[in-house]
């Protein structure tokens, strides 16, 4: 006889039980320039993706089909990939991705915090009458099936469940929430960003960061969040005030996020750095990359308009247009150039006799003529100039104002350049 969690008529009526709430409005502020004019969730990732289609995926993939996506920092360009990409779903059949911009809907503030954030959508959220709330993180890069965590938050008997991963601790601290948990995975102790998280028992180089991805009973979610709006000194935050004041009177549990075919560390990220997005996009090229875009079992679905192939030309000696260990997206042409482990999105071009190595290019990117391109993100919309080194002396690269991240990643963007702004 199979347990409960392992029926898909459970699981179906769970998710189906499910409303998922993805917080999509924060800015990224440690990315700098690179969402000057996006939010965090709208950045390109992947050679095709926003990062935004990650957590969308993964609902849809995992059968949560009624979503809300918070969005409040400059999110024109997330808006309109949401709308062209997400907008086919029917809310007659059940199935909807709606859009809840920052509105002051039940008083005169924007979004103060996450917390916030949910609070000031209770209307609409009851109005779906769902028995589970699922708050997504919108900023991490991962596959997964939210089902399990489903499963596990019902059968705990938990009034919130938390999932989480093992990280080591140097990377824990200071970047992400950190939780204590018994043997039973129920949460003992949570910090937010501590600079020493406290190690895992019989591990002292792990601990248990939070995804950001919680599950709450929609009752219980409620009361909290009525009870955080009423604390003058809280900051409306799910990671500062309201788990704290939970975890010891209610029954609050970690969901240990694994892979779900061997049970091993799985793959998640929060490309929350210039060096972790460089990083997350350079983890791709590998042949078998632990995050397999190419899986049709668990795809991540977007939208890109319909674009020409990628072009190659010209195969004289001096003179070749070739790419290797590289992803190239559509509307591409190398033209008698050289493009090596490095990301290119859609309709990039590389001219002549140019270089560019360990690299990713944004959409619309122009290198021009002689150009030696080494461990750049170059933005969106940028035209480079014949005859340009960037990423081989970084000194160089400060004084012309480019960024030069800790591990020696280069930034550019239009507005480094000159250019006129307006791309997103």
């Amino acid at each position: 006889m199979s347990s409960p969690s392992s029926s898909p008529r459970y699981i179906s009526n769970l998710t189906r039980d499910t409303y998922a709430l993805i917080l999509a409005g924060g800015r990224g502020s440690r990315l700098h320039q690179l969402t000057e004019w996006r939010a965090k969730p709208a950045l390109y990732f992947g050679g095709k993706f926003r990062i935004i289609d990650f957590p969308l995926s993964n609902c849809v993939n995992s059968g949560v089909r009624r979503i809300g996506v918070v969005t409040q920092y400059k999110s024109h360009s997330l808006i309109r990939h949401i709308m062209r990409g997400w907008g086919h779903f029917k809310k007659e059949l059940g199935e909807s991705v709606e859009i809840l911009p920052a509105s002051q809907r039940n008083c005169e503030n924007w979004y103060q915090g996450t917390a916030d954030a949910v609070f000031q959508n209770i209307d609409i959220i009851r109005h779906e009458r769902p028995k589970y709330v699922m708050i997504l993180s919108g900023d991490h890069v991962y596959r997964m099936d939210y089902a399990g965590l489903l499963a596990a938050h019902a059968e705990s008997g938990a009034d919130m469940t938390i999932s989480c991963i093992n990280v080591s601790v140097v990377e824990a601290a200071s970047d992400f929430g950190v939780v204590e948990v018994d043997e039973n995975n129920r949460i003992l102790g949570f910090e937010e960003k501590p600079e020493s998280p406290k190690s895992l028992p019989g591990d002292p180089e792990s601990c248990l960061a939070s995804m950001g991805n919680y599950v709450f009973n929609t009752d219980f979610l409620f009361e909290q969040l009525k009870k955080d709006a009423m604390n003058e000194g809280s900051e409306r935050d799910f990671g500062k005030d309201i788990i704290p004041a939970i975890i010891e009177q209610h029954n609050v549990f970690a969901y240990r996020f694994c892979n779900y075919f061997d049970n091993e560390k799985a793959y998640w990220r929060d490309v929350g750095t210039l060096d972790s997005f460089w990083q997350a996009n350079m983890e791709l090229l590998s042949p078998t990359p632990a995050l397999n875009l190419y899986d049709a079992k668990w795809p991540i679905w977007t939208y890109q308009e319909q674009l020409p192939p990628a072009k190659f030309v010209f195969d004289d000696d001096d003179r070749r247009g070739m790419t290797l260990d590289s992803i190239v997206s559509g509307g591409c042409i190398i033209s008698g150039a050289t493009v090596r482990r490095s990301v290119l999105f859609n309709e990039v071009r590389v001219c002549s006799y140019s270089e560019v190595e360990d690299s990713v290019l944004l959409p619309d990117v122009v290198v021009q003529r002689y150009c030696k391109i080494k461990k750049t993100i170059l933005d969106r919309g940028c035209i480079i100039p014949e005859g340009t080194d960037i990423g081989y002396n970084h000194d160089h690269d400060r004084k012309r104002g480019f960024k030069v991240s800790e591990k020696g990643v280069v930034l550019v963007t239009r507005t480094m350049l000159g250019l006129p702004v307006g791309y997103e």
